[in-house]
């Protein structure tokens, strides 16, 4: 790189303009960490999800290098169905849409024209889509999205048996702790407070109808799930076979050999 600095992974916020101008010469592939800022309960702090997309883009970014690139992560999210908890910023989702569009016109201005939205949070994902397909028409590039540990289908089904998972949950308090624990106040780790009644029960993924609900409708605590179940080990599995699915499903995208990446 011209310098003392030998890099694993490129990331932006890392860099300066002679770094980035040389990474370009290899670099196929931009990645967005796209989280929110909103409740996680009486456990988790309010950025998990921007903290969790940022770990993970990084993570994969190693997987992928010298290929890929990550972009300043975008850290707040569409999240009306939790603004009734305190702290809660939301993104209408046509302002989540001109950051990316920005943040797409930019980077492609210096050359790079493919580009992978991972996200870290459920409510932005059709937000996402939408996004995939306008921008990607708009602007002539490659756009793709994905959900940071989604794929990681094996581990989440060994690990995860609460019927109603997803938020603040045995799941992602484990991703956390593997990836970053200073997210969780380990002393009060607790059992969503689940509302018996209510028509979210209609409305939840899987189902044949879905619409909007506000969470405090689902939840009063403001998760779901146990994560009292959560551990290190659980987060390492999902986290990991998350990333051997994504960074697979990336060389395929770009055309690379396996060898080919460090």
């Amino acid at each position: 790189m011209g310098s003392d600095i030998v890099l694993k992974a490129y990331k932006l916020t890392e860099m300066t303009w002679e770094e980035v101008s040389e990474a370009l010469e290899t670099v196929k592939m931009a990645i967005i960490p796209i989280g929110a800022h909103e409740q996680h309960g009486p456990h988790m702090v309010e950025s998990c999800d921007a903290v969790l997309a940022t770990e993970m883009a990084n993570r994969l970014a190693e997987k992928m290098f010298p290929y890929v690139m990550v972009t300043p992560t975008v850290n707040m999210g569409v999240s009306p169905h939790h603004l009734n908890f305190p702290g809660t910023i939301s993104l209408n989702p046509d302002t989540l849409i001109a950051i990316l569009r920005d943040m797409v016109r930019s980077l492609k201005r210096h050359g790079v024209e493919k580009f992978l939205f991972l996200n870290a949070h459920g409510g932005n994902q059709s937000t996402l889509s939408v996004a995939s397909t306008t921008l990607g028409t708009e602007e002539n590039v490659e756009i793709y999205f994905a959900k940071t540990t989604a794929s990681a289908k094996q581990a989440i089904s060994d690990n995860v048996k609460s019927p109603i998972f997803g938020h603040s949950c045995e799941r992602e308090v484990s991703e956390a702790l593997y990836l970053a624990p200073q997210l969780i106040r380990t002393e009060k780790l607790n059992k969503g407070d689940l509302n018996e009644g209510g028509r979210y029960k209609q409305l939840r993924p899987g189902k044949p109808i879905q619409g909007f609900y506000f969470y405090e409708d689902m939840t009063r605590n403001g998760c779901i799930g146990d994560a009292t179940k959560a551990s290190r080990d659980i987060g390492e599995q999902i986290v990991e076979e998350a990333l051997e699915n994504l960074s697979a499903a990336l060389r395929e995208l770009l055309e690379l050999k396996p060898e080919s990446v460090h």
